[in-house]
């Protein structure tokens, strides 16, 4: 048992998950209040959101780093337009505008990438700088506080409400969104042949071609679809915190690349699962949300975030090595 457990990184995660979890509610009961799992909900939406993006990137063999920049842009564009446009309408169409311009800004890069050969990481730590840059140079820096009314409503949307303590404990709608899409992912990545062609092509990308695979467009609609699901979660980092920041949503990135690489996704490609992902977001949020509930400065965040995706990237490595040595593959000296 103990070896499946270590051999299964879906497992090995959420077994991690539950000690934490343990741990953290020993040290403050109201941990375990349905207010407190429903705000880490709550908070992992953005993350979430962009993780699964940055998830069917590097199943393909490529890496986005551009997604935090995308989300940004994306939320602030489409703020900015509909002020412009004294917008009344439902917050569905200003969400269906956002993930057109994460789209758009996806195909920039799928387009860098696949058409003109050019290293994924490179394009995409450039495109984050040229999303970023452009964003404050031609739209603005200022924070839109005053966002349409639909918009500021969403924040306030519950899906039910528990009552625990005495106080009321909303299930936020944005959390229900989060799990269709991951749902919907996780099918189409497993059932389709679309799926099965972005495990192909991240796997080995020659020998995916010879079998007739459409690598360039499978690759263009990775960029893409991360491309939308970070606009996605920008609109929704703007309505739930009820302003549009361009300054918001900076770093998360690394946070978003963290989660999915815990959650099994192999840099080089060809690996990574949808649950996976998820019980690394899981992980991120729920530590960062319960620090300064046990004590600890939230300065810390970051530093464990770094800390797991050293753990990501180092314990499969160290297996891997393991591994070949009992192959025969690597010789100690």
């Amino acid at each position: 048992m103990i070896k499946r457990l270590l051999g299964s990184r879906e497992l090995l995660l959420a077994a991690v998950i539950l000690v934490l979890a343990i741990v953290f509610g020993m040290l403050a009961p109201q941990f375990f209040s349905f207010a407190h799992m429903f705000g880490i909900g709550r908070s992992a939406v953005v993350l979430g959101l962009l993780s699964l993006g940055l998830l069917l990137v590097m199943i393909t063999g490529g890496i986005d780093v551009s997604v935090s920049a995308t989300a940004v842009a994306s939320m602030y564009i489409t703020s900015v337009a509909l002020l412009e446009l004294n917008y009344h309408g439902p917050f569905l169409l200003a969400a269906v505008l956002a993930v057109v311009i994460g789209a758009v800004f996806g195909l920039v890069n799928a387009t860098l990438v696949t058409i003109l050969k050019l290293p994924s990481l490179i394009v995409t730590l450039g495109t984050l700088t040229l999303f970023r840059g452009g964003l404050l140079a031609f739209v603005g820096s200022d924070r839109l506080r005053e966002l349409p009314a639909k918009m500021s409503e969403f924040s306030t949307a519950q899906l039910f409400t528990l009552e625990t303590g005495g106080r009321p404990a909303p299930f936020h709608v944005s959390v229900a969104v989060l799990i269709v899409i991951a749902v919907l992912l996780a099918w189409a990545l497993r059932s389709t042949t679309w799926g099965k062609s972005m495990y192909a092509v991240g796997d080995d990308e020659v020998a995916a071609r010879r079998l007739g695979v459409a690598v360039t467009p499978v690759k263009i609609s990775a960029f893409v679809l991360a491309g939308a699901l970070a606009g996605l979660a920008g609109i929704m980092s703007g309505a739930l915190n009820r302003a549009a920041d361009p300054f918001t949503i900076v770093g998360v990135e690394m946070d978003a690349l963290a989660a999915v690489v815990l959650g099994g996704a192999a840099v080089t490609g060809g690996r990574g699962s949808v649950l996976g992902t998820m019980l690394g977001v899981i992980l991120i949020t729920m530590v960062a949300a319960s620090l300064v509930l046990v004590g600890i400065p939230s300065a810390w965040r970051h530093a464990f975030v770094g800390i797991f995706l050293l753990l990501g990237l180092g314990i499969p490595a160290l297996r891997q090595r393991r591994i070949e040595k009992a192959r025969g593959m690597v010789v100690s000296n």
